[in-house]
């Protein structure tokens, strides 16, 4: 089965995305427009209780439903689509392990979730309202009372718990960033004077 003309991408509304979101879903599209593929993103306030592993984006092609970057890329190659097929094994374990890195470091898991969710101290320091004062309302938007007020505090216990899980929960704003510069260097020096991580 062709990818062509039947792939479309669902992402929360944008009145309603967060900010980790978004950036899942941009990279899902970059993606698949690097593969040459025809992108149509579909806004649904819904969609994260439509995605099979509760995480957006997802695409939907014919009857399947896949979900998250690392599954949409892999079944994107098994239908044949692949930016990966001039690399060696060597260099394809190696951008999987930097793309995990980015992926899960900085645009879904850690940083986004603990700035959306988690840190209200430094953003009332900085005279702006407390992250979870911009994210619950954000994401309880499409739902009346109370149900959206249930929905937003119930995602944000789930991040709280899962930034607990993996150590984040204790950490400071400052801590944060120094994961995020570690991330950073890393990339940097992988990348050192050369245009591209690998061959253009």
């Amino acid at each position: 089965m062709s990818l062509a003309a039947e792939a479309f991408v669902s992402q929360m509304a944008d009145d309603q995305i967060l900010l980790s979101d978004h950036a899942s879903s941009l990279s899902v599209q970059a993606y698949l427009r690097m593969c040459g593929l025809p992108v149509q993103v579909v806004c649904r306030y819904n969609a994260e209780y439509m995605s099979p592993s509760g995480k957006i984006p997802f695409i939907h092609v014919g009857n399947q439903v896949v979900s998250e970057l690392g599954p949409i890329v892999q079944f994107t190659k098994a239908k044949g689509h692949s930016l990966s097929d001039s690399l060696d094994d060597v260099q394809r374990a190696e951008m999987k392990a930097y793309m995990e890195l980015v992926y899960n470091m900085l645009l879904t898991s850690e940083v986004t979730l603990f700035v959306q969710w988690c840190d209200d101290a430094t953003a009332a320091e900085v005279r702006l309202p407390p992250s979870s004062d911009i994210s619950r309302p954000r994401y309880s938007s499409p739902y009346s009372w109370p149900l959206g007020n249930i929905l937003a505090y119930q995602k944000q216990w789930e991040v709280r718990r899962k930034m607990n899980a993996i150590g984040w929960g204790g950490k400071t704003l400052e801590q944060v960033y120094e994961d995020v510069n570690q991330c950073c260097q890393a990339l940097s020096q992988r990348l050192g004077t050369q245009p591209y991580f690998f061959n253009k």
